[in-house]
């Protein structure tokens, strides 16, 4: 795909999901099986309105059935499944219509929760209907076909990615909702999060941990929490937050190291650097609360890290521990307000170099 966006003043290429390989891969069999000759292109309309041109990489055809297969595209994204081919296998069945499930590398929901029931191949509602639309448009009227979709090697790749944590065993999902793969999105990201949340919440669970790192998780792991129930939302505690109220939890135990929370105990709820750096400032003003002396403050402003400030203000005689315990209620008051009272919230406030630095909630 040749199409590029423009992201902190780089270039990058778009790619295409899963789900519009399908479509096309399904769409370019049916062709296939009714026309005996596959063909080098096929174009397919994505939900975003966008018609895509995609390469078949390889057909073969027998009696009564024809398949072709695509390579996944994933742009300039760190993409996993980029370069895998998505095969789509067509037969003709006696009754009429179009029917679509899977097999090797596709994997299978075992949990409630997700956009498909359990006990169904992972192909998500909208390339459902890529698939179903573009078969139909070179399907012979009167005629129905079974569409088995396949990814070899699916079933390895999607280790690395969130599905066990979802409950998708045994292979990939087939995804899209608008049929691009936009580099380095954050709505993907957010999706992902939600959709682990989803999760949680239709089997039952109540509280969990929310972590912006890999530390709080290990952080968390090791004092006692379940790894199931401690979710890593990276920069966006706050859509988090807003979608455990949505799901009706009832507890969130936030675990994060102080260079995060200290924004979030200045209500910045996107801790992205990109969105909001003010950990200098911060820290700066909250020491003077505390009885900083201005060459102490003069070297917070400073600070080129949170390890950094910590050490200055020790030097310069501020008490860590109730410095500490401030943050963390703050952090705690501000996702109350920020959450209208609606979940309970407790906080672990960390530090790679100091380990537990302060605690606030139940």
């Amino acid at each position: 795909m040749s199409d590029y966006i423009l992201k902190d003043g780089k270039k990058l290429r778009l790619g295409y999901t899963t789900g519009s390989c399908a479509a096309a891969s399904a769409k370019a069999a049916t062709m296939a099986l009714f026309s005996g000759t596959a063909p080098e292109y096929v174009k397919i309309e994505t939900p975003a309105g966008k018609v895509l041109t995609i390469k078949v990489e390889g057909w073969e055809k027998g009696d009564g059935w024809a398949k072709c297969a695509v390579k996944k595209d994933g742009g300039d994204d760190p993409d996993v499944t980029h370069g895998l081919l998505v095969w789509a296998r067509v037969e003709k069945k006696t009754s009429g219509g179009i029917e679509i499930t899977a097999g090797e590398g596709i994997g299978i929901v075992t949990k409630p929760g997700l956009p498909v029931k359990p006990g169904r191949p992972a192909i998500n509602p909208k390339p459902m209907e890529m698939i179903t639309r573009e078969v139909s448009k070179v399907l012979p009227e009167g005629e129905g076909v079974r569409v088995i979709l396949s990814i070899p090697g699916g079933e390895k790749v999607a280790e690395k990615t969130f599905n066990p944590r979802l409950g998708i065993i045994g292979g990939l999902s087939i995804l899209g909702t608008t049929g691009i793969v936009t580099p380095m999105s954050t709505e993907s990201l957010k999706e992902t999060l939600a959709l682990e949340l989803s999760v949680l919440s239709a089997e039952g669970v109540k509280s969990f941990v929310l972590t912006p790192g890999n530390y709080g998780r290990d952080f968390a792991k090791k004092a006692g929490f379940d790894d199931r129930v401690i979710i890593s939302c990276g920069n966006f505690i706050g859509f988090a937050l807003q979608k455990a109220v949505e799901y009706g939890f009832e507890k969130v135990c936030i675990v994060g190291d102080i260079g995060k929370l200290v924004k979030v105990a200045a209500g910045i709820f996107d801790t992205s650097n990109k969105t909001a750096d003010a950990r200098a400032e911060i820290i700066t003003a909250y020491g003077a609360l505390f009885g900083a002396k201005e060459v102490t403050l003069k070297k917070l402003i400073n600070a080129t890290t949170t390890v950094e400030a910590l050490d200055i203000l020790e030097e310069g005689g501020v008490d860590l521990e109730s410095f500490c315990s401030f943050i963390a209620n703050r952090v705690r008051e501000r996702c109350l307000l920020f959450t209208r009272y609606k979940l309970k919230i407790a906080v672990y406030l960390i530090s790679r170099e100091r380990g537990l630095l302060a605690r606030a909630g139940e």
